[in-house]
């Protein structure tokens, strides 16, 4: 549904002789940099508050894997900072459906009290409350901090209840607002486009922006890649490169989610240009991999069985790459941020030593990952047109192979 209904609007939207020209982002680019900023510093004072007032046998020592992950795995809630011991939370709804128990349970996260309390017959799990339940020795399944069990009475997990969970994690509401966003300007910008409005005249407002961007996937890689056939596949192209790229974007402000840092998200991507890739194939492109042609049968042998793995492959390495780089950016920026806690634990001095440079590094990093953000879209959206072309090239270089 997404991809089909912007798919509509890229093929209202483009147009032909579209002039670009330069869009400036560096406001945008510094004002999401100092909040990370603020919101560091900001919860490194709230942790030394913290500190004094709490003895220090009682006193929590910072865990960077719990930040880490806690960061670039999927949640039931968006995690801003921490005032004290109450963290500052948005909570998501909570969506459940039993049929043993034949009723729907519709909350918000916030009933569970950050896994400290059960609501309506279920609990979120923890570290301590797995352990404690004895789900991490239960055989046949697997539980993880996070996740919603259902309980009896007393509070332990009941086994016999089946259900649906179709809760909104801050991926998927994410991604729904990335979407809302996207579609909502790109209508805007077919609007301005049935208007005669940078058609008849230069362009306004975003189509400021968009024409340039559009104009260069059109260019530089639809073009060379499909040849005559760029017009059918530029609307699945151009839907793919901005989709990543706004959930790239929007995984850059602090607090949000890492959209494309998640494994199933990048499948899917995967599993879309693997079916486009495969529709777009025809029998030279599969005389090529089963029998290829002027090659000896003994290298038949080894070389058939490898061309046919890499139609599988080419879509694996463009789930990995993206999902890599966007998780790996990520991990990188908080354990600089990190480091200041850690050092702070050693001493107060230390800490606040540490600071200047761990914040220089996360500054540096982070405009580094604004670059990378806009170059993995580029890429998976390249290697999708690289990999389209070849399906369709095959029955071009049978001719040129007769020809010669």
């Amino acid at each position: 549904m997404i991809f089909s209904g912007s798919t509509l609007i890229f093929a209202k939207i483009f147009k032909k002789g579209m002039q670009p020209r330069r869009s400036n982002i560096i406001f945008t680019v510094l004002f999401t940099t100092f909040s990370l900023l603020f919101q560091g510093s900001f919860v490194l004072a709230q942790h030394h508050e913290g500190g004094h007032e709490a003895a220090p046998a009682e006193q929590k020592k910072f865990n960077a894997a719990e930040v880490i992950f806690g960061h670039v795995l999927d949640g039931h809630e968006y995690h801003f900072m921490d005032i004290g011991d109450h963290p500052v939370t948005l909570p998501l709804p909570i969506i459940l459906y039993s049929p043993s128990r034949g009723t729907w349970d519709v909350f918000m996260s916030s009933h569970f009290e950050h896994g400290h309390a059960a609501y309506r017959g279920y609990t979120m799990l923890t570290e301590h409350s797995i352990h404690e339940m004895g789900l991490d020795s239960l055989a046949g399944k697997k539980f993880s901090a996070g996740d919603i069990v259902p309980v009896n009475e007393e509070g332990h997990y009941d086994a016999s209840v089946a259900f649906y969970d179709l809760s909104m994690t801050r991926n998927v509401v994410q991604m729904l607002l990335a979407l809302v966003l996207f579609t909502t300007i790109m209508l805007r910008v077919a609007g301005r486009y049935k208007k005669g409005v940078g058609v008849t005249s230069a362009p306004k407002g975003s189509q400021s922006l968009l024409e340039p961007i559009i104009t260069f996937v059109r260019d530089e890689v639809a073009k060379p890649n499909l040849g005559a056939n760029y017009l059918r596949y530029l609307p699945f192209l151009l839907t793919v490169f901005f989709f990543i790229l706004v959930n790239n974007i929007f995984g850059l402000i602090p607090g949000s989610a890492n959209v494309t840092g998640n494994i199933a998200f990048t499948v899917v991507l995967g599993l879309l240009s693997f079916i486009v890739i495969l529709f777009s194939s025809n029998k030279h492109y599969w005389g090529h991999i089963f029998n290829p042609p002027g090659v000896p049968f003994g290298v038949k042998l080894i070389l058939v069985p490898v061309e046919f793995l890499s139609v599988f492959i080419k879509p694996f390495a463009l789930i990995i790459r993206l999902f890599a780089n966007m998780v790996a950016g990520h991990i990188i920026i908080i354990c600089l941020i990190s480091l200041i806690f850690i050092f702070g634990e050693l001493s107060p001095i230390a800490g606040w030593g540490a600071s200047p440079l761990a914040v220089g590094f996360t500054v540096f990093i982070y405009l580094i990952e604004v670059l990378v953000a806009f170059l993995q879209a580029f890429i998976f959206t390249m290697l999708s047109a690289v990999f389209i072309g070849q399906a369709l090239e095959g029955a071009h270089h049978d001719e040129a192979h007769a020809h010669h």
